[in-house]
């Protein structure tokens, strides 16, 4: 069950004498604490579920206070533990984005190569991001997921449909393709 739990924040410290923590936002969404009521802990196998009594931002940070963490002391023991969620609650996207965890596992195929192999990471530039793709007949390939490029996303078919631009496989590689 853990590894299904996406990761939403980091408690980097106490804050105060009443329990309160510093919490580091490991979303593009802090708003999306506001709403919380409760929160799933996990420090190394351990999750607990946590219920919020308050959240407010600190520069860039949220301070929470959690039900029953009402001393420093009590508050220390959560220091280095992640805040997460299930899937089924990260904030949703604009159409056509996507999280990084819904594309790790999916297929990635060529309109002319066809299966290049499997998205096992992604890289985030700033500019764009870039999947990387292993498993496939050309070794590691490197995707920029830009429009040019990455015509298709269909989670639901566990499936990225691309045409790839010159460059991206090694000539060598792209004549024992055929």
């Amino acid at each position: 069950m853990t590894k299904d739990l996406i990761t939403v924040g980091e408690v980097c410290g106490t804050f105060g004498t009443e329990g309160k923590l510093k919490v580091r936002p490991l979303t593009d969404f802090p708003e999306r604490f506001n709403g919380m009521k409760e929160v799933l802990v996990q420090q190394g196998d351990n999750v607990e579920v946590l219920t919020i009594e308050s959240v407010s931002p600190l520069r860039d940070f949220m301070v929470f206070k959690f039900r029953g963490i009402d001393t420093r002391e009590q508050a220390r023991c959560l220091v280095r533990a992640y805040l997460k969620v299930p899937p089924s609650e990260v904030f949703p996207l604009p159409e056509d984005c996507y999280y990084i965890f819904q594309l790790k596992g999916l297929e990635v195929y060529d309109d002319t190569r066809g299966f290049l192999g499997t998205i096992t990471d992604v890289i985030q530039t700033g500019a764009n991001d870039v999947y990387v793709v292993q498993g496939g007949p050309f070794g590691e390939v490197l995707i920029p997921a830009i429009k040019q490029v990455v015509r298709d996303i269909r989670l639901e078919e566990g499936r990225v449909e691309v045409r790839l631009i010159p460059g991206l496989i090694d000539e060598g590689d792209e004549d024992s393709a055929d």
